[in-house]
């Protein structure tokens, strides 16, 4: 119960009433876009930071009536639409805390989210460990012949959720689990928040050695220097000298590999970058140890196998020989990219400066690719100007489903920054199909990357009634160079339309139980639609739609995206290796228990696993925060780059835009969420060829990203 509890939504606001048969809640299932005060997401309690406070109170009130209302043992189906409702009740609390705690800039909203998140994660223990509910939860699924396919697919999630919890254990063993579970979301948290109070900085002498077109990503900085006389060579006199200071976060690092020309300044901040922040080496090892001791009280090997288990893949042998075959598959592919970058590096730079280092990697790729296509990122950012990709995310809307995107004005106190946007997804027919927040901009004390929050997951409240969607799409562009508006690299657009897949999973889900809403489904399906989206982020017909010059109005030239997207092809054998790469990391570390320090085992494998050096002395796993939401399911991300392959190959890529594929993608997969099985969707969707059985688990077809890749399958 607690992994989906955790992934919930809000409530709406509550009064004594019978719906379905239970207590429930009078809501109505619109967000009135007038101008009444309200708090944060459109939550009553949240006017203030102490709101949190009586959020809680409430949450666990209300999960108090239910719980005595189900102890009673009413019909199986009042059983699990209320189970429901105290998944929703209790998880407003925890997913409006997280947002807040991600990106309020308000110090106390954010310590009152914290709070708050932490209680509700106490009070998870007391109803994953509840032997009442467990036990009408198992009437309900042995009724199975009285539910719905939803609701009795809703009943044994949640059993196997309970056992998953420890409800089968002794009670000492119980509250040993409850303790590290509270210690692995400690853990969590303080790995986070480590790297935001450490990214890192690197000072740069002269000033000179940086280029101008990076200069607004440094602070200036200035040291007394000796001035030596020609004549005498003794100093006569203290001069300001100007450097700057590299902030080593992941959006400026990677800026500076990418255009910084000296050799010494790749090296020193690359170095530190993947140094950072040193705290994290003993804060993931406690994690490691917290979650295999875990899982051998749940009385699994390993927390792979524990976490794994109840997915597609089903076991880490079976994502292991996944991750192996593509292993193979990849390297003749990435080795040849690797002799061509080093022998363009000795063109460059002669014989003697051949030997090919990991911060070389960014900065001779990128040049390579100008090079061979002509192309500057400033010229292509020129056509991205962030208003224009907003239309071209209501492009999609349109085109594809019918639908569009509505601003609407944001209630006094619903919003957490000046920045935020919000939007109404509606459809002629059906009226308002849900909510979407953007906030969009980089700002100090932000969650530093790009992610889709989920609010308020879709439900039935009554017979007639239907509880809308509401996602937050949090990214962190920077306003262009002497301009108020963002103008975003290809890259950045594509990460925009990749959360923007997890959120249409979202606004689309049409679900009886907010249990299995939008992204609430097998891990290694989730990543599917996002990485779905990424391709039309690179298609010539869909770009030239919203793509705009940002002074001239100007559609972005055909032959200005077929150098992109030949760029792109570039040294994709690359980027894939990496992606193995970190998935092999994430299955080994939560593996039966890794021989510490963790961070040789990182570097054996990458010698094993990538055609690229390691540096001694790094640790880039120390800010891998994917370690944290994905333990062991990061190879969730090499599965969605299969389904995705496939289902644009065979689904999209002919007609990208057209109203019939985007039906096909709604009704046969979107609006399901988790409520079938994820084989049947996928299956269901492009035919039985997607996926195949594997000792037990399911494993995605390869062809398709093989032939788009040029790729031979071994």
């Amino acid at each position: 119960m607690l992994s989906l509890l955790r992934r919930s939504c809000p409530k709406l606001r509550f009064k004594p009433g019978y719906i379905f048969g239970y207590p429930g809640p009078s809501t109505t299932s619109r967000q009135y876009a007038f101008s009444t005060a309200t708090g944060l997401y459109g939550f009553d309690h949240l006017k203030t930071p102490k709101g949190f406070r009586r959020f809680v109170d409430d949450a666990f009130e209300r999960s108090g009536e239910l719980v005595a209302y189900i102890s009673g043992m009413p019909s199986s189906a009042e059983i699990i639409r209320a189970m429901d409702e105290i998944s929703n009740t209790v998880c407003s609390v925890i997913d409006s805390a997280e947002l807040c705690r991600q990106t309020h800039p308000d110090r106390e909203f954010v310590e009152e989210a914290i709070k708050a998140s932490i209680r509700v994660n106490e009070y998870l223990h007391y109803l994953n460990t509840n032997h009442t509910l467990y036990n009408a939860v198992i009437k309900a699924e042995q009724e199975g012949n009285l539910l719905t396919d939803e609701a009795h697919r809703v009943a044994h999630y949640l059993r196997l959720d309970f056992e998953r919890s420890g409800i089968h254990l002794s009670a000492e063993k119980v509250d040993r689990v409850n303790r590290l579970s509270i210690e692995i979301s400690q853990l969590c948290r303080q790995f986070n928040q480590n790297i935001v109070n450490d990214p890192g900085t690197v000072d740069i002498f002269p000033a000179s050695h940086m280029p101008r077109n990076l200069h607004h990503l440094l602070k200036p900085i200035y040291r007394s220097t000796s001035v030596v006389s020609k004549d005498s060579w003794r100093p006569r006199g203290t001069m300001n000298e100007k450097g700057f200071r590299i902030t080593t976060d992941p959006h400026t690092l990677s800026c500076v590999l990418q255009g910084a020309p000296n050799d010494e300044v790749r090296k020193m901040a690359y170095i530190k970058g993947n140094s950072v922040p040193h705290a994290n080496l003993g804060v993931l090892d406690q994690l490691i140890a917290s979650r295999h001791e875990l899982a051998q009280i749940m009385g699994y090997r390993s927390y792979a196998e524990f976490n794994v288990k109840p997915n597609m893949a089903s076991s880490p042998e079976v994502v292991m020989s996944f991750l192996l075959e593509m292993s193979k598959m990849v390297k003749p592919s990435a080795d040849e990219e690797l002799k061509k970058i080093r022998d363009f590096k000795r063109e460059k730079c002669g014989q003697q400066y051949g030997d090919l280092e990991p911060w070389d990697e960014a900065y001779y790729t990128a040049m390579m690719k100008s090079s061979a296509y002509d192309l500057d990122s400033s010229v292509v950012a020129s056509y991205f100007p962030l208003p224009q990709c907003i239309k071209g995310l209501k492009v999609l809307v349109e085109s594809l489903f019918g639908a569009t995107f509505h601003s609407i004005p944001l209630a006094p106190g619903e919003s957490w920054h000046p920045d935020v946007l919000k939007m109404s997804l509606h459809h002629p027919e059906e009226g308002d199909l849900g909510y979407l927040y953007l906030d969009l901009y980089s700002r100090k004390g932000k969650y530093p990357g790009c992610a889709h929050f989920a609010i308020k997951g879709g439900r039935m409240v009554s017979e007639t009634e239907y509880q809308l969607p509401v996602v937050a799409l949090v990214c962190n562009f920077s306003a262009s160079h002497n301009s108020s508006t963002a103008r975003l690299n290809h890259w950045e657009l594509e990460t925009l339309f990749h959360e923007f897949g997890h959120a249409l999973h979202s606004l689309l889900s049409r679900t009886d139980y907010q249990h299995f809403s939008g992204t609430r489904v097998a891990l290694d399906l989730a990543e599917a639609p996002s990485n779905l989206f990424e391709y039309y982020s690179w298609d010539y017909r869909v770009l030239k739609t919203f793509a705009k010059h940002y002074s001239t109005g100007e559609s972005i030239p055909e032959k200005l995206v077929e150098s992109m997207q030949g760029a792109r092809k570039m040294f994709a054998a690359t980027e894939l290796q990496r992606q193995i790469f970190y998935a092999v990391i994430d299955q080994t570390l939560f593996g039966e228990q890794p021989t510490p320090p963790t961070s040789s085992i990182v570097a054996d494998l990458k010698r094993q696993y990538t055609s690229w050096k390691h540096v001694d002395g790094t640790h880039w796993e120390a800010r891998f925060n994917h370690l944290l939401n994905y333990g062991a399911g990061y190879y969730s991300y090499l599965y969605a780059k299969c389904f995705a392959a496939t289902i644009w190959q065979k689904l999209c890529q002919e007609d990208p835009l057209s109203f019939t594929t985007g039906t096909a993608l709604r009704t046969k997969f979107l609006q399901h969420g988790g409520a079938k099985e994820p084989s049947h969707l996928l299956s269901g969707l492009v035919g039985d060829g997607i996926l195949r059985n594997f000792n037990g688990g399911m494993v995605p077809d390869i062809s398709c990203l093989c032939n788009e890749m040029k790729l031979e399958k071994v």
